[in-house]
């Protein structure tokens, strides 16, 4: 029977992180895993996760399941962090295995709601959206988003495309910095957009995967926020990978926005069922780490100071970068890169100037050029700004 399974396409960025790892070369630069790294290279567990897990292991007495939906503290403290003031007779919420089973578990409860759903995505998204869509022979269609030119988000075209979906469908936004692009709407774009979902009827479904990593903790979550007041019905996948560093730990929740009373209850139940479909009880042990941070006050103030210390550090690379570029191209053509939010840039680079600076310069990006800021230190950033001047981007 395992005979008949068809080869399946390797994921480019493992793939790419395989190459890296085989490069021998001296002073070669990953950009292409989307993980933080600080200056030495490093992911580090962050302080105040390190003492949230001291005060788990010597206060837990039980590993029993928790409940379907993952536990209310966790699930209070995210609708929080997320919402700010989060209306409770709204709100159904389940915990998931990362971001990524957010999105599927949302896709999926979707899907339950209305089967002839199309999903518009923006073009580009993430990989990941797109291999999901696919893998569930979900019916999909991509808005514009990205102008090639000014590195920018191509604005009339994209209300143009997300205009297009009809009542029923679901638009996926990316909440706040963009992925691949780091190229995000303004505050003004982003009522417009909720503008556009009021007329057509269109749910919007919001992948929050990098909050706390663009302009702040509340900043990157405002539009979220106030599409979630302005329309009747929105799903927000959330993800704690990379804000409070817990990548392995599979951190995520769905949060689900509609009807209170007996629709909330009914939205509710779906989530539960839907992971026990999937996966039975959520794991437990990172979503007790983000409830144990944020329900203390100090542990809450001691993440947040290194979050921003994170997001600074980010902000002075993008600065420095395209002031290095700037100098060596005699051009202010790179200046976008200091504008992007989040960890990731597209260069806008062919893929053949991708290759040449991982021949010539052992710089290892995507081949659409997005590449990871948090991957860079001051000693790489000139070593990159180098590369991409001598390739001709």
């Amino acid at each position: 029977m395992f005979g008949n399974l068809k080869p399946q396409a390797p994921d480019k960025i493992l793939a790419l992180m395989g190459e890296y790892k085989a490069d021998t070369r001296q002073g070669k630069i990953d950009l292409g895993v989307g993980v933080y790294k600080d200056p030495n290279g490093l992911t580090p567990v962050m302080r105040a996760v390190k003492t949230a897990e001291q005060k788990i292991w010597e206060s837990q007495d039980s590993k029993a399941y928790t409940g379907l939906a993952g536990t209310q503290d966790y699930r209070d403290a995210m609708a929080g962090l997320v919402l700010g003031e989060a209306p409770a007779d709204r709100l159904a919420s389940a915990a998931t295995v990362g971001g990524t089973g957010a999105i599927r578990q949302g896709l999926e409860l979707l899907r339950m709601a209305n089967p002839d759903m199309v999903v518009h995505v923006s073009d580009p998204t993430w990989p990941n959206h797109l291999s999901i869509l696919k893998f569930m022979g979900q019916d999909f269609v991509e808005y514009p988003y990205f102008d090639n030119d000014t590195r920018g988000v191509d604005f009339e075209a994209m209300l143009d495309g997300i205009g297009r979906a009809k009542k029923g469908d679901v638009v996926l936004l990316h909440g706040c910095c963009h992925n691949p692009t780091g190229a995000n709407p303004t505050a003004e774009q982003w009522e417009a957009i909720a503008e556009s979902l009021e007329k057509t009827g269109a749910v919007p479904m919001i992948d929050l995967a990098y909050q706390g990593f663009g302009d702040g903790l509340d900043a990157d979550a405002a539009a979220t926020r106030m599409i979630a007041a302005r329309l009747p019905e929105v799903l927000i996948a959330a993800s704690c990978s990379k804000n409070f560093g817990i990548y392995r730990e599979r951190t995520g929740i769905l949060m689900a926005l509609g009807e209170g009373g007996e629709a909330r209850d009914l939205t509710q139940g779906a989530m539960a069922y839907l992971n026990r479909q999937t996966y039975s009880f959520p794991p437990d042990h990172g979503a007790r780490i983000v409830s144990t941070i944020l329900e203390d006050a100090d542990l809450s103030a001691n993440w947040k100071a290194e979050l921003e210390e994170v997001r600074q550090t980010m902000l002075g690379l993008r600065t420095q970068l395209a002031e290095e570029l700037r100098s060596l191209s005699g051009s202010d053509k790179f200046d976008f890169i200091e504008h992007h939010r989040g960890m990731f840039s597209r260069l806008g680079a062919t893929p053949e100037q991708v290759a040449k600076m991982k021949a010539d310069s052992a710089i290892y990006m995507v081949g659409d050029s997005r590449l990871n800021i948090a991957g860079l230190n001051r000693d790489s950033v000139p070593v990159l700004a180098r590369a991409i001047v001598e390739a001709g981007v």
